[in-house]
């Protein structure tokens, strides 16, 4: 029986629902959903990594949840079920990032609890949870959330590295570059700029699906 789990677990099916948000499906680079949070929350790289992996973590549990009452929820009122699901879930994850991670939750300000009205949530609880089992679900959810963190840690990575000069807080650039006359880019901390790279990832990405 467990032989028999695993293998449904790791099945084709299962494999190609993680695989296609990472990259020929990605919500942000494909889809175009989630875009404000990616360009509010990556002016560093810490923020980034927690936005995405709070997203990645909700988008999962709350498409296994929903896929599992699935077949209970009355079709003229699922839309307030899922939003209850995923209010309850960002509700705990927000409380723990303020007990554990109090200064990244700072940061985040109000965009944790902007996750409730995120497109990608919706959209995979509408189009795969509702009409999939539980693991599936669960794979479908966990896959698009860290598709949207992927891109978030790009962009916040090179932000922060040419804005700051750093990665996580610590100094990357050594001090004998600003010696010699190097300077931050002061423009890469600002929101236009988070949109300038978004906007060549999504362009290097589709260029290279059309290759």
């Amino acid at each position: 029986m467990r032989r028999q789990y695993m293998s449904d677990l790791f099945s084709k099916k299962n494999k190609e629902v993680f695989k296609k948000p990472l990259s020929e499906d990605n919500p942000i680079l494909v889809q175009i959903l989630g875009i404000c949070s990616a360009l509010a929350v990556t002016s560093q790289l810490k923020p980034a990594i927690v936005m995405g992996l709070a997203v990645a973590i909700i988008t999962a549990f709350s498409n296994l949840i929903i896929s599992v009452i699935r077949n209970t929820i009355p079709n003229r009122i699922r839309i307030i079920v899922q939003l209850v699901v995923v209010a309850a879930l960002v509700t705990i994850v927000s409380q723990i990032l303020k007990a554990f991670a109090y200064d990244v939750s700072v940061q985040l300000s109000v965009y944790v609890g902007l996750i409730i009205t995120n497109c990608i949530l919706m959209g995979r609880l509408e189009a795969f949870a509702m009409m999939n089992k539980p693991i599936p679900s669960f794979i479908d959810g966990l896959s698009n959330g860290l598709g949207y963190a992927l891109i978030l840690v790009v962009v916040g990575a090179f932000r922060e590295f040419f804005g700051r000069g750093s990665l996580l807080g610590f100094s990357i650039i050594p001090d004998g570059f600003y010696d010699a006359g190097y300077i931050n880019n002061g423009m890469m901390t600002m929101p236009a700029m988070a949109l300038i790279l978004l906007g060549c990832v999504i362009w290097i990405h589709r260029a290279y699906l059309k290759k």
